[in-house]
């Protein structure tokens, strides 16, 4: 892989089980299910955008008519997400995205992930016995706040592939901050269940209106308008990257970082002054006939699927199998290379390259028999270097977004602010992330052994973010990506399996039941599964539990005739072309 280019300065939560489960755990749910609605698809011949919201979408639609390119269609989708969507993602934030430049004929990978002050140390997370935090004495409050990531990055992308003015990017978000929105069922929801949400004057204020001792949210339908969210975009709109991170919006942001009530943090200027995205070249694997591209270190997204993918095509090749089984084990195996070895390659040495080798992922798959693996281990990919698990509690609250411009340039964008409503800290009418609760919140195992997902100053953490690209004969065929934590990575396998491997349509890949599997643990989806087929799992060995799934899958497709793009059933999102 190709070394990081640095430029100039340019997603309720629900703790399934004890405080102790691990990023790497699917107990942890980023967001609580909503109501689950219908298959939202589109058809158009030019342009296409899917995202999470129907603001973001038709933001990103007016971009798209006006001849944007898009990333314009990005930046001024991402930019109403954070009014519309605040639990998710936002300016407060960060990011992974992929870029087909369709002129160039190149995929790009842009790293807009949250870095670590300079102040911290590697006891960050530790308690005063030494031992890992609780989850919320680490995860509210400025003690986990990174530097946000997602407006640099935007700002280099549209610097590189901009084609409509900065400022006029800015222009629906202002103006729906300004006339207001209504609260949707599924923002009521979060805002209703979302433990210790109303624990600032700025939430309490905008979210909630006082209900006797304590605080109820604004009903469904209720018109939220956001000044102050209007007047910090107005800001960087005029003033573009550098006021955010260098003028009187990053002073604001650091004041209220170090000055936070619930847990102090390190952040300060000069870390928001430093902060510059990375550029890289994607990780890439075939699967069958097709090239599927995904964001290298420190997102785990695209290793982890491309290894399950590589795993699973090894074993239906080897022997075909119930599907559902090979699938099962095949995300275990990945995901024990994923939770030792994936960290920032800038810290710590990663086999990127070894963890997708085809040999490799050969010899991972003939491990795998009819009946459950007792248990699953790290293996040793070409190029690995000894390191030790990690543990973290990471709960990424995260959004996607996939979108073809009129030119053929294609995104995939997953944007995050870690846990539902992040640290709960709003400051210019946005919320700040907690994503620095996505590393290890040990720096050592018992042995003194490092772990590579351990803090450091200046370090970016390990993400599940799986933007996605693949491609057919070297033309672009799709782009997807999803939130959800660490089962992002499942979700969208599992779909690309479904399409490119079983030869099903994107809509029903997206809409059908999920497969959960890490570790001992695994889920699938409540109502999804019948029960011949939760019979036919367990006689193999696993032990499967039935859940809801909050995925929100949002994919784009290559027909004939132009292109198809569907948004998962599970959130509020559509798409929308021309």
């Amino acid at each position: 892989m190709t070394r990081s280019l640095r430029l100039v300065l340019i997603p309720i939560l629900l703790l399934l089980g004890n405080s102790m489960t691990f990023a790497s755990d699917a107990r942890i749910v980023a967001e609580v299910e909503s109501e689950i609605g219908g298959v939202k698809s589109a058809t158009a011949a030019h342009a296409m955008a899917v995202t999470a919201n129907p603001h973001a979408t038709a933001a990103a639609l007016k971009i798209l008519k006006k001849g944007g390119s898009a990333v314009d269609a990005a930046i001024a989708a991402q930019l109403v997400l954070g009014l519309v969507e605040p639990q998710s993602s936002g300016i407060g934030g960060g990011a992974f995205m992929l870029l087909w430049d369709a002129q160039q004929r190149r995929v790009s990978s842009w790293d807009g992930r949250e870095e670590a002050p300079a102040a911290v140390a590697e006891n960050h997370f530790l308690d005063a016995s030494g031992k890992p935090m609780d989850f919320y004495d680490a995860v509210i409050g400025g003690h986990a706040v990174g530097v946000p990531g997602v407006v640099a990055m935007l700002w280099a992308a549209h610097q590189a592939h901009g084609v409509l003015p900065w400022a006029e990017l800015f222009t629906p978000a202002i103006t729906l901050a300004k006339h207001g929105f209504q609260i949707s069922p599924r923002l009521y929801t979060l805002l209703e269940k979302s433990p210790k949400l109303a624990v600032n004057p700025e939430i309490q204020a905008y979210f909630f209106n006082k209900d006797g001792d304590g605080f109820a949210p604004k009903p469904v339908g209720a018109l939220l308008k956001n000044p102050a969210y209007a007047q910090s975009l107005k800001a960087i709109a005029e003033g573009g990257v550098a006021e955010f991170y260098r003028g009187a919006l990053a002073a604001k942001i650091v004041q209220a970082v170090q000055r936070d009530p619930n847990r102090a943090g390190l952040l300060s200027e000069s870390d928001m002054a430093s902060y510059a995205p990375r550029i890289q070249a994607p990780i890439c694997a075939p699967y069958r006939q097709y090239q599927v591209c995904g964001a290298p270190p420190p997102s785990s997204g695209g290793t982890t699927v491309l290894g399950i993918l590589g795993i699973l095509d090894a074993r239906q090749s080897q022997k075909k199998s119930f599907w559902q089984h090979d699938f099962i084990e095949s995300s275990r195996l990945a995901f024990a290379d994923r939770n030792r070895y994936v960290a920032d390659p800038v810290f710590t040495p990663v086999p990127t390259d070894g963890l997708v080798n085809t040999d490799y992922l050969n010899s991972r798959a003939a491990l795998l028999s009819d009946q459950r693996l007792a248990s699953v281990t790290a293996g040793q990919p070409p190029g690995a270097v000894p390191v030790k698990d990690g543990i973290s509690k990471a709960m990424p609250s995260t959004s996607h977004l996939s979108i073809v411009d009129a030119k053929g340039n294609i995104l995939s964008m997953t944007t995050s602010i870690e846990t539902a409503f992040g640290s709960r800290i709003m400051v210019g009418g946005f919320l700040l992330n907690n994503q620095l609760t996505d590393f290890s919140f040990a720096p050592k195992g018992e042995a003194g052994e490092l772990i590579a997902n351990r803090i450091e100053a200046g370090k970016r953490p390990r993400s599940s973010m799986s933007p996605t690209l693949v491609f057919e004969r070297g033309e672009p065929l799709m782009a997807i990506g999803s939130p959800g934590g660490a089962r992002i990575i499942d979700y969208v396998a599992g779909s690309l399996f479904k399409v490119l491997g079983l030869g099903w349509d994107l809509a029903p890949a997206i809409a059908s039941g999920h497969i959960v599997a890490m570790g001992d643990f695994l889920e699938l989806e409540q109502g999804q599964f019948s029960e011949a087929q939760v019979q036919a799992i367990s006689a193999l060995g696993h032990k499967p539990k039935l859940a809801a799934e909050t995925s929100g899958l949002h994919g784009i497709m290559r027909v004939k005739g132009g292109w198809y793009g569907v948004a998962d059933p599970r959130r509020e999102g559509v798409a929308q072309g021309f």
